[in-house]
Parts: structure tokens; C-alpha cells; sequence
């Protein structure tokens, strides 16, 4: 019985130990989900910024025929250009989409090392409560992070944007117009 009960504690000491492992792993990938989340909200607010201040078509062929003289037009729009940046940002937007689709591929490789913990560790009745408190805990976990990711998806969301900004390149100081304000 000493045996057996020493055995009994040893297994629960690993599992406890697993299991804040396991805590540590999705509360940093939670804190990356929120970092990429962070990126993608800027993306989509340059996207939407760039999206205001491009000209319509027609209405620049109109005004290119009755004001304007067509090469000083040209040295003042470059198209290239914005097709240029167009095009970065759109590389940038996939490369997003993939690191996001990458943590879902990690969080689905987690849940099943738990389901696999979980039938190997805790086949035994007397530790049944243990495996019920785990599995409330870890549903929770993803249905708090689901609830995040949705909420955060959300296109009629308003969110505080952080003050100050700062250039990417240089760290310089940035005053940026937040749209819709």
C-alpha cells in the first residue's frame, strides 16, 4: 500500500508539473496571438487609410482631361510606387496569415499531447476528479482564447490605439490621424 500510494503521489507531482508546463506554453502563445493580433489591427488600419485616399478612376481621367496637363499629372502620382507598396503590404498580410494558422497548428499539437497525457495518466478512478479539474480548466483556457479571437475579429469593434507611435525604422516619434475620428 506505502508503495502504491508513493507511486500515486509521484504521478500526480509529474502531472502537476506537466500541467503548469502547459500553462506557461499557452500563456505564451496567447501573449504571440496578441502581439500578431496588435499587427494585423495597424495592417488593416493603413490598408483602410490608404484605401480613403486613393483616387477613383474615372474621376481622375475627368480632371486629367479638363485641368490637368498630363505629364505634370504623371510626375506627381507615381503608380509604381503605391502598386510597389501595395504589393509589400499585401506579402506582409500573407506572412501574418501564416504565423496565425502556424499557432492554431500548435495549439491543436498541445491538445492532443493533453489528450494523449490524459488516457496514459489518468486511466486509474481515483484520480477521475484530477482529469475532470484538468479538462474544465483546459476548455476554458480555449473557449476564453476562441471568445478573444473572435471578439477581436470583429469589424464594429473600437479599440484605444497606443499613444505614442513610433517608426518601425528609426524609433522616431510618429503623430498619426486614427480613421473614423
Amino acid at each position: 500500500d506505502k508503495e502504491l500510494m508513493q507511486h500515486k503521489d509521484a504521478t500526480i507531482g509529474q502531472m502537476q508539473r506537466d500541467y503548469e508546463k502547459l500553462s506557461f506554453i499557452s500563456g505564451s502563445l496567447q501573449k504571440d496571438s496578441q502581439q500578431n493580433q496588435k499587427a494585423i489591427e495597424m495592417l488593416f488600419q493603413s490598408l483602410e487609410k490608404l484605401q480613403k485616399e486613393k483616387a477613383d478612376e474615372q474621376d481622375m481621367l475627368s480632371a486629367m482631361d479638363v485641368k490637368a496637363d498630363k505629364a505634370a499629372l504623371g510626375s506627381k502620382v507615381n503608380c509604381s510606387q503605391f502598386e510597389a507598396n501595395m504589393e509589400r503590404l499585401d506579402e506582409r498580410m500573407q506572412e501574418l496569415q501564416s504565423q496565425i494558422l502556424g499557432q492554431e497548428e500548435q495549439w491543436n499539437n498541445v491538445e492532443l499531447q493533453l489528450s494523449f497525457m490524459k488516457k496514459e495518466k489518468l486511466d486509474r478512478l481515483e484520480l477521475k476528479a484530477f482529469s475532470d479539474q484538468m479538462e474544465k480548466t483546459w476548455n476554458r483556457s480555449i473557449a476564453e482564447l476562441g471568445n478573444k479571437l473572435i471578439r477581436d475579429n470583429a469589424a464594429g469593434i473600437k479599440k484605444q490605439l497606443p499613444v505614442p507611435f513610433t517608426c518601425l525604422s528609426c524609433d522616431r516619434m510618429v503623430t498619426m490621424q486614427v480613421p473614423g475620428q
